[in-house]
């Protein structure tokens, strides 16, 4: 086995995986942001639990037809489980994210 072709691959397939899951994070934040306007009475965290796992799926199925792979469906539970992880990320990743940003400034000017 060639560890640089596979080395290779794990880069290339990664960057990608992580582009698409920064789009869906960035997604969700803005669906979410304009279901809330529109239905003030519904959970928030509801409402990105769903569009986070269906945005995921519909991810994986768009995916899948660009590769040309066939979907099993271990896929598909895969990709709800992502989902999760993307609604997670969507949820308090920010507020982790300006959070550190915070720390960082206040021990930068120390």
């Amino acid at each position: 086995m060639d560890y640089n072709v596979l080395i290779n691959a794990i880069f290339n397939y990664g960057s990608i995986i992580l582009a698409i899951l920064l789009g869906l994070v960035t997604a969700v934040t803005m669906i979410v942001d304009v279901v809330k306007r529109l239905l003030p009475k519904v959970p928030t965290d509801l409402v990105v639990f769903i569009t986070s796992i269906a945005l995921t799926v519909v991810a994986l199925f768009i995916c899948a037809e660009i590769m040309q792979i066939t979907v099993m469906w271990y896929y598909a539970v895969g990709a709800v489980v992502l989902g999760i992880a993307v609604a997670y990320a969507a949820m308090f990743g920010w507020d982790k994210f300006t959070a550190l940003w915070t720390r960082l400034k206040n021990y930068m000017n120390k």
